[in-house]
């Protein structure tokens, strides 16, 4: 089969051809029909997240089920699907209490095995991991829902349980931050967006934000928000950002981490006393457990929630490579997600 792999973090990843994948006795293999190009299949390429070498990267994709092993009873060959990007193992207690994302035992395609940037990717607990695709939903649009949308509806629903009218604080508009921003709208909440590029301040108000400024000073928050944000999700993964997010909170506001981080960040300081003293929450967030993408489906289906306005462009499997290593440079929000089709 056709397959973009890299053989050494930050070579130039390649069209080459892969041996059809091995199907799991309790596991599925998908005929992938659009897989995204997303910066954590960057972060895993670069070296920053490592991976086993050689890595076919890709976790975001939709496609039809072309093999299932024999223990498999919930699904046939020929389904449309997708799958989160955190696949669980389905029999410890975290995917029993039905948050997989956090499965001790967890697989990921493009990290942990062979992406999606290829014709046929494997789906590990295919009963548990397999999510069905409605027919209103497009194999492009369900490629960009994988990691930036499931990340942000996540993040603002079960993490930090943001309710209609409430202000929303989102740091960083590239693909996580504008899709929050969409979520945030389609949730009914008021959203203020920060960044200090202009053309993703202007892509930010077009996609329904309220407000935007160029950088998260606490002083102008308050000063927007009357008083303060009730939930702040930092999409850029800074020492800075977090901080900033934290203190532009209201009193018991909550905080959501979304952006990763590495390297310096990792072990960054946080503003306890304001924490302590207004009885802040923060939290973390990574991905979204299978069981929870029919209320995200149902938010698409229905209108309310539209993906589309954040694919940028659709290109072929043979330039997905190339797409990955551009993002070695800022690449500009107003681009949109790519997705590559098959």
């Amino acid at each position: 089969m056709r397959a973009i792999e890299y053989s050494q973090y930050g070579a130039e990843p390649r069209l080459v051809d892969r041996p059809e994948p091995a199907c799991p006795p309790d596991g599925a293999v998908v005929a992938v029909r659009a897989t995204g190009v997303c910066r954590s299949d960057w972060h895993a390429w670069r070296g920053h997240d490592p991976v086993p070498l050689p890595m076919v990267p890709g976790h975001e994709f939709a496609g039809v089920v072309a093999e299932l092993g024999p223990a498999v009873t919930g699904f046939e060959v020929g389904e449309r699907v997708t799958a989160p990007f955190v696949n669980g193992c389905g029999h410890c207690e975290w995917c029993h209490g039905g948050q997989a994302q956090v499965c001790p035992d967890q697989s990921q395609p493009g990290f942990t095995h062979a992406g999606s940037f290829a014709e046929r990717v494997v789906v590990r607990a295919a009963d548990f991991n397999l999510v069905r695709l409605p027919d209103q939903i497009d194999d492009v649009t369900a490629a960009s829902l994988g990691c930036r949308f499931a990340t942000s509806y996540h993040a603002l629903t079960a993490q930090s349980r943001l309710a209609e009218g409430e202000w929303l604080l989102v740091v960083g508009c590239g693909g996580v931050g504008l899709s929050a921003v969409l979520v945030g709208r389609a949730l009914g909440a008021r959203v203020l967006a920060v960044d200090p590029s202009p053309a993703a301040r202007t892509r930010a108000l077009d996609l329904g934000a309220e407000s935007v400024l160029a950088s998260a000073e606490p002083q102008a928050v308050r000063s927007v928000t009357d008083g303060g944000v009730h939930v702040s999700l930092d999409a850029v993964g800074s020492g800075a950002t977090a901080s900033a997010c934290v203190r532009s909170l209201r009193r018991r506001g909550r905080h959501v981490q979304v952006g990763l981080m590495l390297d310096r960040h990792a072990d960054a300081p946080l503003p306890w006393g304001p924490v302590i003293a207004h009885e802040l929450e923060v939290v973390g967030s990574h991905g979204m457990a299978a069981a929870d993408y029919p209320a995200l489906l149902e938010l698409i289906s229905s209108g309310r929630l539209d993906p589309r306005p954040l694919v940028g462009r659709v290109v072929g499997l043979a330039e997905a490579g190339a797409e990955l290593m551009a993002l070695d440079q800022s690449v500009s929000a107003s681009a949109g997600i790519v997705v590559a089709t098959l």
